[in-house]
């Protein structure tokens, strides 16, 4: 209950819509419960006192009656239909806007098709909950008490008999909704489990087709698609039985009646007219009850939808803003890292890290896969915290600045380029206010001129899901224009040029000298040849830093970066040789 109260609290902003949609259901319900009162007066005016006055406005009346209700009834639906719905729509807005709020770790732990399932299949379940079946509840419930008046208006002994088995039929309309949110969980759970199945999946079709995995794809679909199956044929099973229980008790009650009212009227104590009015409205209120039956069933379905939404809005980031948070303004765009350390559960990625970056400067962060060089970088913006120690900008903790003034003054290029499906011009200017010159500016900075130029809409092209319409090197040409756009003069470069070819390395490194330009630059590479004009590069090995220099001090020392640009170099001079032995074969031959 406090659950569905808490759901209902969303409703409060449209609470006039909600109460004229309750006038028109009450009147809904009202018209039912007189269908049923004006059974006595038809049987006993017309068919036995043969009131032929009664033949003529009875009938009128009736005609009147139903046009009435189907009045009532159109308005309390779109009303009812309207609130439900922007009530869906508000939960949905916060639900994506909680996401947003997570921190990176979230997304690491939380595969990407489950957080889908939450916003599309677990909010469209709310929306039977708060729309369909509240509508359908409060109807039913309204012409349960308008029938019951009737019923006891009639009759109150007989009713008093009827409504004896009345525990009997509440029992299972409880048990069996507990038992149906249980399942409705494990079945939203699995729907979830599916739907990040395939995300994956349609993401890695690439993968998928180039190892002839497609059969066992298949095998691994079928069989979470089973697990599905059983689930939801669990709620089936529940859902079938708690039907014949309640049909079951419905004609129990039925028989004990015409029962003891024929008595009634073979005794004289009773009209035929009265009784079968008591009959009706004891058959009408059958329905409505067995409706709710149903309709509880639903209920706990949406509960259990509810429940891991809230779940979502309720979980508190670990990625905290200060109250009293200051705006990071002027950067210069020094940074220093202070007794830096890094957990990610149990195992420390960076240990007792000391680093200070001058405002300008160009830093390159090298060491084999592994040794924390992502992480390091990703402390700057507060994708993650620190666990010990601080991150300073001008002097300032990161963690006493708002941050979205934090993030403003930070730019990032990744290897990973992430494009929007959406035009160039968008992509490049990213929520910012579009200003034609700047972006312009941005893709000649960035030597994108010529992939723009090719495009059938030019700035204006859609690009597709993740920018497939651009090569590799394309995308990155884009990436770094939109990093020149936002101006920011901390700039970090994560392993921006490592999968490309040499033609298209060339490109980006040239557009990438554009962007570092009177900029804190903050390097990541595997290749050292693209980052010997550093002013400083910094070694890391196993989360610690093990040398700091410039490239022509590293190489001349003993150490990780000597082997790394060693075995950098041999390799390239390999190649060469291979390739001269191989022209000295093709002149032998």
């Amino acid at each position: 209950m406090g659950l569905y109260l808490r759901l209902l609290k969303y409703v409060k902003p449209y609470w006039i819509k909600l109460l004229f949609a309750m006038i028109f259901m009450s009147l809904v319900s009202a018209s039912n419960g007189l269908t049923a009162f004006i059974v006595k007066p038809v049987l006993d005016k017309i068919f036995f006192e043969k009131n032929a006055s009664m033949l003529f406005i009875i009938p009128f009346g009736i005609i009147l009656l139903y046009i009435a209700k189907g009045i009532c009834d159109y308005f309390q639906g779109y009303l009812m239909g309207y609130v439900g719905q922007r009530v869906v729509t508000d939960i949905r807005n916060i639900l994506f806007r909680a996401v947003q709020r997570q921190p990176l770790s979230f997304f690491d732990k939380t595969p990407t098709g489950i957080s889908i399932s939450r916003v599309i299949n677990d909010v469209n379940l709310i929306q039977n909950t708060v729309s369909d079946t509240l509508t359908a509840v409060l109807k039913d419930a309204l012409t349960v008490i308008a029938l019951v008046f009737v019923v006891f208006y009639r009759d109150w002994k007989l009713a008093i008999i009827s409504f004896l088995i009345l525990p009997f039929a509440i029992y299972p309309i409880v048990n069996f909704g507990r038992r149906l949110r249980k399942v409705s969980i494990k079945t939203q759970k699995s729907v979830a489990r599916l739907t990040a199945f395939l995300h994956e999946n349609i993401t890695g079709q690439r993968i998928i087709k180039a190892f002839c995995m497609e059969p066992y794809e298949e095998r691994r679909f079928e069989e979470e698609n089973d697990n599905l199956f059983q689930t939801v044929m669990k709620r089936y099973r529940i859902r079938a039985l708690s039907s014949p229980i309640m049909e079951a008790l419905g004609g129990i009650a039925v028989a004990v009646i015409i029962w003891y009212g024929g008595n009634q009227v073979i005794s004289g104590k009773s009209t035929p007219g009265n009784f079968f009015s008591f009959i009706a409205a004891l058959l009408m209120l059958y329905e409505p009850i067995k409706r709710l039956n149903k309709e509880n069933h639903n209920i706990q379905q949406g509960l259990a939808a509810t429940q891991r939404v809230f779940e979502i809005i309720d979980r508190e980031p670990e990625i905290k803003e200060k109250r009293d948070a200051i705006d990071l303004k002027n950067v210069q765009g020094d940074i220093e890292f202070v007794n830096v350390s890094f957990k990610y559960e149990d195992r420390y990625v960076l240990k007792n890290i000391n680093l200070k970056i001058r405002k300008k400067e160009v830093v390159a962060i090298v060491g084999e896969s592994g040794v924390g060089k992502t992480t390091l970088v990703n402390l700057i913006p507060r994708f993650y915290d620190v666990t010990e120690g601080s991150v300073k900008i001008d002097g300032i903790d990161i963690r006493d600045v708002k941050l979205k003034s934090l993030r403003e003054n930070v730019a990032i290029v990744t290897q990973d380029v992430i494009l929007f499906n959406d035009s160039i011009i968008n992509n490049v200017t990213f929520g910012q206010e579009i200003d034609l010159e700047r972006v312009k500016l941005a893709i000649s900075m960035a030597h994108a001129d010529e992939v723009v130029r090719k495009l059938p809409n030019g700035l204006h092209t859609n690009i597709g899901e993740k920018g497939v319409r651009l090569s590799g090197g394309e995308k990155q040409r884009i990436a770094i224009a939109r990093a020149i756009y936002k101006n920011a003069p901390i700039l970090i470069l994560d392993e921006a040029t490592s999968s490309l070819d040499s033609a298209s390395e060339l490109m980006v490194q040239k557009a990438i000298e554009n962007l570092i330009r009177g900029r804190t630059t903050i390097i990541i590479a595997h290749r050292l040849s693209t980052i010997m004009g550093a002013d400083r590069i910094v070694v890391l090995d196993k989360g610690k830093i093990v040398q700091e220099g410039d490239h022509q001090t590293l190489v001349e020392e003993e150490g990780p970066y000597k082997r790394l640009f060693e075995l950098q170099y041999r390799k390239k001079h390999k190649k060469v040789i291979s390739f001269e032995k191989a022209l000295k074969n093709v002149e032998k031959t």
